[in-house]
């Protein structure tokens, strides 16, 4: 656990990857969002549902495990350090110069202003919330609550600077020989959710928000912990198969009874237990799935890898800015809605390829406001 795991930077790209399909398909499903098309496909419905399942509790995963590969190299003091410059510093240059366009866009297309973008701008720094305000941080939040979980969670990171506390390792190495105890990392996922899903529904506040906010802290402490346990990655490598037949048959059941029907638990019945257990095995074997694939397919390291590693945080920042810019003009094309999400992914792709290339990877300013390291020196290619 001591080298570099290529094939976890493989799925940080690819879930990043999936991040920006999804979001290039928002605008066409009946659920709200930023900027939407005047048709609408329940198919897509059904895949979103799906798909935001597992999604971002993935990623809070894997920045779980990045938390440990940073601290090996850094102090605590250093550690925090890091993190504010790279969590806090492009969160704040996000919400005051790259989301106000989406709640430009937002407005613009439901008719509530018709002012130039330069007029409305300026409304961001009278600091008032949205949506009475300009000012949010909108797909951001993923930032802002992994800033919260590493202020919370930095006693617990401590101890791994603390010989003591190491001699459990190899303990932990030991019990984690046999899937069962893989599976039962989901078991305080059930808990949320008949605690919290139904009384605290995904707000992406931090402060009204229990039920996102428990289960994601929850994968990102996770993800540190087994990070430092050989045993958890052998299993998934080993016992992938199982995780990704399991995961299978939680989503058929999952499609059956919630999801083909849009018709997810809203009150604390039988329905939301069930639920409850589906979904919290399914998200979790899809990451023991995914790691399991990735370390037997996607265990090695490219230029193309090293190049994407450092591009994805600037294209977590600009892709849903630029997805909801370019969506409200091509939602007014008379073309097919899957035409439309392929002409939105081309602009984002390109459009992100161009800035972060030319402009973002350029400068120190440029690449610390979009959260890249900022040594020019040390990855020549990234």
């Amino acid at each position: 656990m001591n080298k570099r795991l290529h094939y976890i930077d493989w799925l940080r790209i690819l879930a990043f990857a999936i991040l920006i399909i999804f979001h290039c398909a928002m605008p066409f499903v009946s659920f709200n969002w930023e900027v939407k098309d005047a048709e609408t496909s329940i198919v897509l419905d059904r895949v979103i549902i799906w798909l935001h399942q597992w999604r971002l509790p993935l990623l809070f995963f894997i920045s779980g495990v990045g938390v440990r590969f940073s601290l090996r190299k850094r102090s605590i003091p250093k550690f925090l350090g890091e993190r504010f410059v790279r969590l806090l510093i492009p969160l704040t240059f996000a919400m005051f110069f790259i989301t106000p366009l989406q709640v430009y866009i937002e407005r613009l297309q439901k008719g509530e202003i018709s002012m130039n973008y330069w007029e409305f701008f300026p409304s961001v720094f009278d600091m008032v919330p949205y949506p009475d305000g300009t000012l949010t941080w909108s797909h951001m939040w993923f930032v802002a609550y992994l800033f919260v979980f590493t202020l919370l969670l930095i006693p617990f990171f401590s101890l791994s600077k603390v010989p003591f506390f190491n001699k459990a390792k190899p303990f932990l190495n030991s019990v984690f020989r046999t899937p069962m105890v893989h599976l039962s990392l989901a078991l305080p996922f059930i808990a949320y959710y008949f605690l919290w899903y139904v009384k605290w529904p995904e707000q992406q506040n931090l402060i009204q928000d229990w039920f996102n906010f428990n289960a994601s802290i929850t994968y990102y402490f996770i993800g540190y912990l087994v990070s430092g346990i050989p045993s958890f990655w052998e299993g998934c490598l080993r016992h992938r198969r199982l995780f990704l037949c399991i995961a299978v048959v939680m989503a058929v059941l999952l499609i059956w009874q919630y999801y083909w029907g849009v018709n997810l638990p809203e009150q604390q019945d039988q329905r939301l237990y069930l639920y409850g257990v589906l979904d919290s095995f399914h998200i979790w074997t899809i990451i023991l799935a995914s790691i399991g694939y990735t370390m037997r397919y996607l265990n090695f390291s490219s230029s193309l890898s090293t190049y994407l590693t450092s591009a994805v945080y600037p294209y977590y920042i600009l892709h849903q800015t630029i997805i909801v810019y370019s969506g409200y003009y091509v939602t007014q094309l008379s073309i097919s809605i899957w035409l439309k999400i392929v002409l939105l992914l081309i602009i984002c792709i390109v459009g992100i390829a161009v800035l972060y290339h030319f402009i973002i990877r350029k400068t120190i300013i440029t690449r610390v406001l979009f959260g890249v390291k900022w040594n020019l020196g040390r990855k020549k290619n990234s």
